[in-house]
């Protein structure tokens, strides 16, 4: 079920909240369980059953952990938190990477490991990281066992961010499972980011997609250099849109339902180097790996071979944490290359040097990095970074850039103003009066322009589903 269409918006979502705001507070965490495994089980049916087993196993594990740390016996819990990580990276380890291990090392010639054809559970890289934080943090004393399974369960299941984050560590909801505040306020601001991300969405993401899907299916022989960087611009804007317009559905659903979740996005496209872009964009999967394996492997406070090593790691983990192809690895280490650059002599000099300069050095790699991870056909992505780069001698520009530009320029420019920082600055710059008129005209307007692009498009996913 996906957020982006009538099915959700006014029949899921309604319904929920009609009867999550009629039963007593007590009974408002049982509703929200209810209707997360009701929303998990609409598109991936059996394989509810691991929302089951994830919850039941790492709610035993954390209550085990509590155990043996109240009786000062830090080896058990070690062993206990040790059991629930390899239970949860076994889980993901199957369903996400074992037909990708068995096709690589057949291709190789070895035949030992069978390609089973494995149905990938759609949000499973989000909801093990985050059941795998529960029990960390019990350990670490940064949170309290949860003794209720119900609550539990709530934490792992919650519907507004379990298919695709952000992710979220029990340390900072699991206060809000057991007790929150809903009100008025709080419901209309849940109301106003959740279309903000519906907008994302459906007007922008949507749109300059199309222009991306028309130049990754033509053929390298049809690409010229202008093309390739028009498509990989489309794409950039896309993913941006995609993904974190799902983040703020997923902020606003939460506020309507009583929680508060920390942004995902924090415009990245306006940062002035790689470092910085990695502070802003997909911030909870950054904070997750820092803090629960960056920082455990000795994080900086170590010798620079060991430094290195450790964000080798962290970067490697970052990519193929996206999908189980080898680009992603590629695209991730391709990260780990640049941000070593950065720290060991390029960050001061880009710091020193005109804002332009770096804005548009920052924006020209992570151009490049998303044309890697766009192409999982490892063919295809270095014939496509070739053409980027008039290798091999590709036209400079064709026809059908001229048309696809000037089809698609509108778009890319509201797009590209959209990613930066003017809108809010300009909301922001308003009196209070005329905030709450603009924003409830804004409301309005987008809740029947995008109910109109709901009931007239075809099914289209949200781009990280799939990871």
């Amino acid at each position: 079920m996906v957020f982006s269409t009538p099915l959700f918006m006014f029949y899921f979502l309604a319904l929920t909240l009609l009867v999550y705001y009629l039963v007593p507070r007590k009974l408002r965490n049982l509703v929200v369980l209810c209707s997360s495994l009701f929303f998990y089980y609409w598109g991936e049916r059996e394989y509810v059953i691991i929302m089951f087993l994830s919850t039941a196993i790492d709610f035993t594990h954390g209550l085990m952990v509590e155990h043996f740390k109240k009786k000062d016996n830090d080896k058990a819990a070690r062993r206990v938190v040790a059991a629930s990580i390899i239970f949860n990276l076994a889980l993901l380890g199957y369903f996400k990477y074992w037909d990708f291990l068995a096709a690589s090392l057949q291709s190789i010639g070895l035949d030992f490991m069978p390609v089973l054809g494995i149905h990938l559970p759609i949000g499973i890289s989000f909801y093990t990281f985050q059941t795998m934080s529960y029990t960390i943090d019990v350990y670490r004393g940064d949170a309290r066992a949860q003794r209720s399974i119900l609550n539990f369960g709530t934490f792992v299941t919650l519907f507004p961010q379990l298919i695709a984050g952000p992710i979220i560590k029990y340390k900072d909801l699991g206060d809000q499972i057991d007790q929150r505040t809903t009100n008025a306020d709080k419901f209309s601001s849940g109301v106003q980011i959740f279309m903000v991300g519906l907008g994302k969405k459906l007007l922008l993401a949507n749109n300059v997609g199309m222009l991306w899907d028309s130049y990754k299916a033509m053929a390298l022989t049809e690409l010229t250099v202008a093309g390739s960087w028009l498509g990989v611009i489309a794409f950039s804007l896309q993913l941006y849109f995609d993904f974190s317009g799902y983040s703020d559905m997923a902020v606003g659903l939460g506020r309507m339902l009583g929680f508060e979740f920390l942004p995902n996005f924090n415009y990245p496209y306006i940062s002035k180097s790689i470092t910085e872009f990695w502070r802003r964009w997909h911030i909870s999967l950054s904070t997750w790996f820092r803090e629960y394996l960056y920082i455990p492997l000795g994080g900086n406070r170590c010798s620079k071979s060991r430094w290195m090593f450790n964000l080798f790691v962290v970067w490697a983990a970052t990519g193929i944490w996206h999908g189980a192809s080898w680009n992603y690895l590629i695209w991730g280490l391709y990260f780990f290359v640049l941000l070593m650059i950065e720290k060991f002599f390029l960050l001061d000099k880009l710091q020193k040097a005109p804002a332009l300069v770096a804005h548009l050095y920052t924006l020209f790699f992570v151009a490049i990095s998303w044309a890697i991870f766009a192409l999982e056909d490892f063919s295809h992505m270095a014939g496509y970074l070739k053409v980027m780069f008039g290798l091999g001698g590709v036209p400079l520009t064709d026809s059908a850039f001229g048309y696809y530009l000037t089809s698609y320029l509108p778009i890319l420019l509201i797009a590209g103003a959209a990613s930066t920082p003017l809108g809010a600055k300009v909301y922001r710059g308003l009196k209070p009066r005329a905030q709450q008129v603009v924003c409830t005209l804004l409301v309005i307007a987008g809740l029947l322009v995008c109910t109109a692009y709901v009931v007239a498009s075809t099914y289209n996913p949200f781009l990280y589903f799939r990871f």
